[in-house]
C-alpha cells in the first residue's frame, strides 16, 4: 500500500517555495506584480479551507472554467491545498459541450471567470474568480496544512476531444506531474528563482503544467493583461522581465517570429520558448530561429502523459540547425528521462529503427487512465503500454520522427480536433446525406479544418454554394467550439470509398490539396 503523504502533494512546492522566496513576486498581470511566494502560498491555503468548508471533502472535482487570470494558478493550488481534484477546462468550449466535461467529472463547484459565471446551465455552484462572492470566501478561513494525498492520487482531470464525439477524462496524478516536473527540468529547460514564465498559452492545458516546475523553482508567473496570446503584446513583456520562458503552439512560434514588434523587443531577455501541441514544418523552425536566435526549444506529448514523451532542448535545436540536419530537426527529439518510447507493429511487437508503427509510451508519467471508463483504459493502457494512436518511427540515435496521426487528429493553433466529432455534428443537418472531414496544411495554424460534404443537392451555383456554406456554419456553431468548425467546404457527388465501404481519406486529402 501507497503512504499518503503532504508532501506527494503537488501543493507542497507552493508551500516549499514561499518558505524559501517569501518576498520574491510569484504573480504578475502584465508588468505589474501581484503576489509575492509567501502571499501565493498564504491565499491558497486559505482558499483550501474555504473550499473544505463549502462541504467538499478530499477527492471531489473543482472545475475552473476560465481564460488567463492571476488567479488561476491561486486556485489551482488551493484545489491541490485541499486533497481535491481539478478539472481545467479549456474555455472556448461550447456550453454543450462544457455542460458535458461538468456533468462527467461530477464537479462540486465550478470557479469561472466573468463570462462564464452567467452562462453554466449545468446544476452546480459557481463562483466568479476576483469577484466579491470570491474574496468573500478567505474572509474567515484560516490557513490549512496541505492535505495528504498518494502519489497515485488524482490532481487534475485533462478532458481530451473523443472520436466518437464523447470527451475523456484523462486521470493525471500527483505522481505523474511530480515526473513531468522532474522531466521539464532535466531534459528541457533549467529554471532559477526570478526566472519568468509568460502564460499566453491557455493554463487549461499545456501552461498550466509547465506552472508547477516554475513554481518549484520560485519564478513569476506572468499572465498577459489580455488574458490570452497577443504577439506584439507577449514581446513587449520581455522588457519588463528577464529570463523569460513561454509555452507555445507552433502558431503562435510564427505569429512571433512575424509580429512588427520583433524588431524592438528585448530578445536578450528571452530564455526559451517551449513549442508543442502540433506540427512545425522545418521551413517555419528555420523561419522562427532566424527570428528568435537559438532560444527554441521542442515537446511531444499527449494528454495521457502530459507534455512527457519526447524533448528537444535548445542547444540540440540549434545544432541541428547549424550543421542543416532537417532530418533532424523534424524531429520531435529523443525520450525524455525515465520516459520508455516502443515503436510498435499491430501485433505491439517493437520494430527495428526506420520503421514507422504505432508510438507506444511507459513510464511514470503514464496517466492512470480514463475517468470512471475502464473499458478505454485497458485498451489505451494494454500491455503496461499507452498506445498513442500516433505513427512514427524512430531513428538510429534515438530521435523520433511522427508520420502520421492514426486517429486523424487534426491539430490547428495547437488544439486537437477530431473529424468524428465535426462529422456527427454535420449529419445532423438535413441537407448533408454523407461528410468526412481532413486536416489541410496551413501556413499559419499548422492545420485547418475541410468538410468534405454530399449534399441532398449539390450546389450549382456560386451563389447556392455560399448560402449552403453559411447554413452549414451556423448549424456547425451551434454544436460544437468555434475553434473546431472547418475553415473550407468541399462538395462531392460521392466520397471515396474501399471495397468495405470505408471513405478513404487519403483520397480525399490528395484530392483537396490538388485543388487548393
Amino acid at each position: 500500500m501507497v503512504e499518503r503523504s503532504s508532501t506527494s502533494n503537488l501543493a507542497s512546492l507552493l508551500e516549499r517555495a514561499a518558505r524559501k522566496w517569501p518576498e520574491r513576486p510569484a504573480l504578475a498581470l502584465g508588468a505589474h506584480p501581484l503576489q509575492t511566494y509567501k502571499t501565493l502560498a498564504d491565499r491558497s491555503s486559505r482558499l483550501a479551507t474555504a473550499l473544505i468548508t463549502t462541504g467538499l471533502r478530499p477527492g471531489d472535482r473543482v472545475a475552473i472554467v476560465s481564460r488567463n487570470t492571476p488567479t488561476y494558478l491561486e486556485a489551482l493550488f488551493a484545489i491541490w491545498w485541499a486533497g481535491l481534484v481539478a478539472v481545467p477546462v479549456n474555455a472556448k468550449l461550447h456550453p454543450r459541450e462544457l455542460d458535458f466535461v461538468l456533468s462527467d467529472s461530477d464537479a462540486g463547484l465550478a470557479l469561472t471567470d466573468d463570462y462564464w459565471s452567467g452562462a453554466i446551465a449545468a446544476p452546480l455552484r459557481v463562483i466568479a474568480l476576483a469577484s466579491s462572492q470570491y474574496e468573500a470566501l478567505f474572509a474567515d478561513a484560516d490557513a490549512a496544512p496541505v492535505a495528504a494525498v498518494d502519489p497515485t492520487t488524482a490532481a487534475w482531470l485533462f478532458y481530451t476531444s473523443g472520436t466518437t464525439g464523447r470527451p475523456k477524462g484523462v486521470a493525471i496524478s500527483h505522481g505523474n506531474l511530480y515526473a513531468m516536473t522532474a522531466c521539464f527540468l532535466t531534459d528541457v529547460e533549467t529554471i532559477a528563482p526570478g526566472d519568468a514564465i509568460i502564460h499566453a498559452a491557455p493554463l487549461s492545458h499545456g501552461s498550466g503544467l509547465y506552472a508547477v516546475p516554475h513554481v518549484a523553482r520560485g519564478a513569476v508567473h506572468v499572465v498577459p493583461e489580455s488574458g490570452g496570446f497577443e504577439a506584439d503584446e507577449t514581446l513587449r513583456l520581455l522588457a519588463a522581465w528577464d529570463r523569460t520562458l513561454m509555452f507555445a503552439a507552433p502558431t503562435m512560434v510564427r505569429r512571433l517570429s512575424a509580429s512588427p514588434a520583433l524588431s524592438d523587443a528585448r530578445l536578450d531577455r528571452l530564455k526559451c520558448i517551449v513549442y508543442g501541441g502540433g506540427p512545425m514544418y522545418v521551413a517555419d523552425c528555420k523561419t522562427a530561429f532566424a527570428a528568435l536566435g537559438p532560444r527554441l526549444a521542442q515537446i511531444y506529448g499527449q494528454g495521457e502523459t502530459p507534455m512527457t514523451i519526447t524533448a528537444m532542448d535548445r542547444a540540440t535545436l540549434a545544432d541541428a540547425i547549424a550543421r542543416n540536419d532537417d532530418a533532424r530537426t523534424e524531429s520531435v527529439g529523443v525520450p525524455q528521462t525515465g520516459i520508455e518510447v516502443r515503436i510498435a507493429d499491430t501485433a505491439d511487437h517493437a520494430l527495428p529503427a526506420g520503421e514507422i508503427g504505432e508510438i507506444l509510451v511507459r513510464g511514470p508519467t503514464v496517466m492512470q487512465g480514463y475517468w470512471r471508463n475502464p473499458e478505454a483504459s485497458m485498451r489505451a493502457l494494454a500491455g503496461g503500454w499507452l498506445h498513442t494512436g500516433d505513427l512514427g518511427a524512430m531513428d538510429r540515435d534515438g530521435f523520433l520522427r511522427l508520420k502520421d496521426r492514426s486517429k486523424d487528429l487534426i491539430i490547428s493553433g495547437g488544439a486537437n480536433i477530431y473529424p468524428r466529432e465535426v462529422e456527427e455534428a454535420l449529419l445532423r443537418h438535413p441537407d448533408v446525406v454523407e461528410v468526412a472531414v481532413i486536416g489541410r496544411r496551413h501556413d499559419e495554424w499548422g492545420e485547418e479544418v475541410v468538410a468534405c460534404v454530399v449534399a441532398r443537392t449539390l450546389p450549382s451555383t456560386d451563389a447556392a454554394r455560399h448560402a449552403l456554406e453559411a447554413a452549414l456554419d451556423a448549424h456547425i456553431l451551434g454544436c460544437i467550439a468555434r475553434f473546431k468548425r472547418p475553415r473550407a467546404y468541399v462538395f462531392l457527388v460521392e466520397l471515396p470509398k474501399n471495397n468495405a465501404g470505408k471513405v478513404v481519406k487519403t483520397a480525399l486529402r490528395e484530392k483537396v490539396a490538388k485543388t487548393g
